[in-house]
């Protein structure tokens, strides 16, 4: 009587955790155990004949098509690791131990899915490099890049977007937005109508699937694109509440999110807020420490440094630079006849056309008060100075409408010319500091109002010397 030892081996075989995978040389599965569907999704009779690369998540098969020709050059690969798509649309980790059977012509593999193991190393990983990158990221766009490459290590993040709000202005902003499709959406104001402005509202994540659409309200609903396949978006709380979003997106064809996906990512959202917070506040005083706050415009401190790498640079390529020293006349009667209020808006308005007269290269500052300096750089000839001094006198010549009182604004503007005047900063400014006193003892410049005249504290017109 002979008895069938491959029943029972076939049977042990299904019974395994792991996975067995035999795939030919072009590629193709020709036998794979009953744990593949529990690992990947698809019913053993779904495989056969199917291409293996086509399951592997594209970020990983230029490097599994790599393995697999090695693997059948004749080099066993014992613990390779890729991702793969599942049938419904999740992602896992794979583990494969595989080798090369001359004989059959077929690669033959067995595979464990070690998803939670990976995720949990990732996610350590992962929080340790988002507290890194929030100290050593130069600049916002850098830290939400540096983000994003943490994010893709924990999940497909091939679109990928963060979303900031500005409470005070209602206003929503994507500073960062990789998406293979859409563009960038634009600042909305107010931040309303989108499934960000949907997340941030509530202060909970939100995940939506084919599956599950249809169990959301309908003005939801009505805001999911048509070619948006799964939607995951989870709020950036902080101390100071939401502050934004964050937003994972895929279109037909493309990964599914699920539930465990939805929680990772709020998991880390949370260093996220912290980390995009404190870089918030370092760019705020980092522009505190260089800029006015009243105006926008550079302060005396970024004035000296731009100043100073100008005339390295004008020093190195023989070239010429200008400084025009700006007072305004009489604006202490501004101040003192209509409040200082009125005066802080003429000073910003100021400071706006200035802007309008220089190129972009040049630069403006405010020094104090009602004190400006306008430097020129890469100057062709010093005679080039008074002609852009006259246009910012013109410019600020024309009258200007502040909180209903029209006024007309002169300055004394005075010229330090380089090499002409000096070598340093401290000697041109201090130059065009004098000149332009020269120019105040000497002119006639003055603020008046149009009709030329103020009202007093008592109601009557005061002319002004």
């Amino acid at each position: 009587m002979e008895t069938n030892t491959c029943a029972p081996l076939g049977n042990f075989i299904d019974l395994m955790l792991d996975a067995i995978c035999v795939v030919d040389a072009e590629g193709r599965f020709v036998f794979v155990s009953a744990a593949c569907e529990r690992i990947f999704g698809y019913a053993p009779e779904e495989l056969i004949g199917k291409p293996m690369i086509d399951l592997v998540l594209p970020e990983d098969r230029p490097r599994t098509l790599q393995t697999a020709s090695q693997i059948m050059a004749g080099q066993p690969k014992p613990h390779f690791e890729n991702r793969y798509v599942r049938k419904d649309g999740q992602v896992v980790h794979i583990m494969w131990s595989a080798r090369w059977s001359e004989r059959e012509q077929v690669r033959v593999a067995v595979a464990r899915d070690v998803t939670e193991l990976k995720q949990a190393a990732a996610l350590q990983a992962a929080l340790y490099a988002i507290s890194e990158a929030a100290h050593a990221a130069e600049d916002m766009l850098a830290l939400f890049r540096r983000i994003h490459h943490i994010i893709g290590e924990l999940l497909p993040a091939q679109n990928f977007a963060v979303a900031l709000y500005d409470a005070e202005r209602d206003q929503l902003s994507f500073p960062y937005h990789v998406d293979v499709q859409e563009p960038s959406p634009v600042v909305r104001k107010p931040a309303a109508g989108t499934l960000c402005a949907e997340v941030i509202r509530s202060g909970q994540p939100l995940l939506l699937t084919p599956e599950t659409l249809a169990d959301f309200p309908a003005h939801l609903r009505q805001i999911v694109g048509r070619k948006s396949l799964c939607w995951l978006g989870v709020p950036l709380n902080s101390s100071k509440g939401t502050i934004g979003a964050l937003v994972l997106k895929s279109y037909c064809g493309g990964v599914r999110y699920g539930e465990k996906d939805k929680e990772l990512l709020q998991f880390v959202s949370n260093q996220i807020a912290t980390a995009i917070e404190r870089h918030q506040l370092h760019a705020r005083l980092q522009y505190m420490a260089q800029y006015d706050e009243l105006t926008g415009l550079p302060n005396r401190g970024l004035l000296f440094d731009r100043l100073h790498t100008a005339l390295a640079r004008a020093r190195r390529e023989q070239g010429r630079l200008a400084l025009l020293y700006l007072d305004l006349d009489k604006f202490k009667q501004v101040n003192d006849t209509h409040g200082h209020a009125v005066g802080d808006q003429l000073l910003h308005a100021v400071a706006r056309r200035l802007q309008q007269c220089v190129r972009e290269a040049d630069t403006v500052a405010r020094i104090g008060g009602d004190e400006f300096v306008v430097l020129l750089e890469s100057l062709q000839q010093p005679e080039h100075a008074q002609p852009a001094a006259d246009k910012l006198r013109g410019a600020l010549d024309q009258p200007l409408t502040i909180d209903g009182h029209s006024l007309r604004i002169l300055p004394s503007i005075g010229i330090a010319l380089y090499p002409e005047h000096g070598d340093t900063a401290q000697a041109l400014l201090r130059h065009a500091d004098d000149a332009m006193y020269q120019v105040k003892k000497g002119g006639d410049q003055r603020l008046l109002p149009q009709d030329s005249a103020w009202p007093d504290a008592g109601g009557r017109e005061q002319q002004l010397a």
